[in-house]
């Protein structure tokens, strides 16, 4: 992407959820976007990856939901950043839009992980329409984050992989007994390409059509 299209952004901050999972929050300069696009952060060296924005479209600020990874070539850089450093962000882009493909039509969100983040800028977003369900997988307890928005919706169903805890115990395609199945709601995905793949065929096989499906998979590096 052209360097005259990125735009200079200030870090407000860098906040650890645990030690992989942390949100940058980086100042705004009044770019307007929508719930689910994504901009590419880029490192000093250049190196660049497209995250999904996290923050509400009423926010002065941008937040983004990140995990940094052992090898990861932005990731780790990303998360030594400090607070007042300078990072090259491109304009919005995408075409994923939770609740927003068919005006009014019921819908249903899944994530696991990251995956979340344009699912929570949705609902922070004082959207008209809630979803009807959102399933949520993640791998350890400590990996929530904006639960009081995610419960208030009181359409929650959540499952952690890697550990006892007071919700389900197991991946997020193992609690979809109760998912609200009709052609005319559209289905969210975002996240793991496994996990996508897996519920888009859960739902075909249940005659839900592909046009109501739509799939956001999120790249880790």
């Amino acid at each position: 992407m052209s360097n005259l299209m990125q735009k200079q952004h200030t870090i407000r901050s860098v906040n650890f959820v645990n030690e992989t999972l942390f949100e940058l929050t980086v100042e705004r300069l009044e770019i307007p976007f929508e719930a689910g696009d994504c901009m590419a952060i880029y490192t000093p060296d250049g190196k660049s990856r497209p995250y999904s924005i996290a923050s509400g479209t009423n926010e002065d600020v941008l937040r983004f939901l990140i995990r940094r990874l052992p090898q990861g070539e932005v990731t780790t850089q990303l998360a030594d950043a400090k607070q007042g450093e300078v990072l090259n962000i491109s304009p919005p882009f995408g075409w994923f839009r939770p609740g927003q493909e068919k005006q009014q039509a019921p819908s249903v969100f899944f994530a696991t992980g990251t995956g979340i983040a344009p699912f929570l800028s949705y609902l922070l977003s004082s959207p008209k329409q809630q979803p009807l369900a959102i399933y949520y997988g993640i791998s350890h307890q400590n990996d929530l984050i904006q639960l009081p928005l995610l419960k208030n919706t009181g359409q929650l169903n959540l499952a952690i992989s890697q550990e006892d805890s007071p919700y389900h115990y197991g991946r997020i395609t193992d609690i979809l007994d109760n998912v609200p199945l009709d052609p005319m709601i559209h289905y969210y995905c975002c996240g793991r390409e496994k996990m996508i793949n897996e519920i888009s065929e859960w739902l075909t096989y249940r005659n839900i059509p592909l046009s109501s499906i739509h799939r956001e998979v999120f790249f880790h590096g």
